[in-house]
């Protein structure tokens, strides 16, 4: 049942009381990034959606534009912004489209697809979204081969409590600032399809 329907009703209802709650936060942002970083101030990626399907994901923008390594564009207010995960909160309204949902695997580049194994393809069944299972379990410090087992077990089975009980654990994570970056990297390393 929830499944089926009522996990579209709690996104809805969860990102519209998060955008309007946050209204005065994500307007503060939205200034700072132009500030610190000028326009645009979001960042947009095509990433996958549920059955792999495109779309737009948002961000506010962390690193400065120009040539090179993410690492190197990405200074202090930009790590700020991710250690925080205010970067994150313009994939509200990707919620309230329909593109994501408020708990579900983290959406990906596109031309990850090819590189799944069956097994992590499972991944694909559900909408993406801000909160998971392996963001619950470590974010971006996790290795792909445990990140994407994660995913496809979310996938299998998804409850209402469950979905409560794993963005609880992820606002922890994030308060506790860790997890941002696997060691080495702006975020992770890319995923070149050989991780079981």
């Amino acid at each position: 049942m929830y499944e089926a329907g009522g996990k579209r009703l709690f996104d809805l209802g969860g990102a519209a009381a998060l955008v309007l709650l946050l209204a005065p936060l994500l307007v503060m942002v939205g200034l700072a990034v132009a500030c610190a970083l000028g326009r645009p101030v979001l960042f947009r990626q095509q990433r996958s959606g549920r059955h792999g399907q495109p779309f737009t994901l948002l961000k506010f923008r962390s690193m400065a534009a120009g040539p090179g390594e993410d690492a190197a564009r990405l200074g202090r207010f930009g790590r700020a912004l991710r250690v925080s995960a205010l970067d994150e909160l313009p994939q509200l309204l990707n919620v309230l489209r329909g593109e994501m949902s408020l708990v579900g695997p983290r959406p990906l580049p596109p031309d990850y697809l090819p590189l799944f194994s069956p097994a992590q393809a499972a991944r694909l069944r559900v909408r993406p979204g801000l909160a998971g299972l392996a963001q619950a379990a470590g974010r971006n410090a996790l290795p792909w081969g445990k990140r994407l087992a994660l995913d496809a077990a979310y996938a299998a089975r998804q409850s209402l409590a469950g979905d409560l009980v794993l963005l609880a654990r992820c606002a922890l994570l994030v308060l506790r600032g860790r997890g941002v970056s696997a060691p080495g990297h702006a975020t992770m390393p890319a995923f070149r399809g050989d991780a079981e």
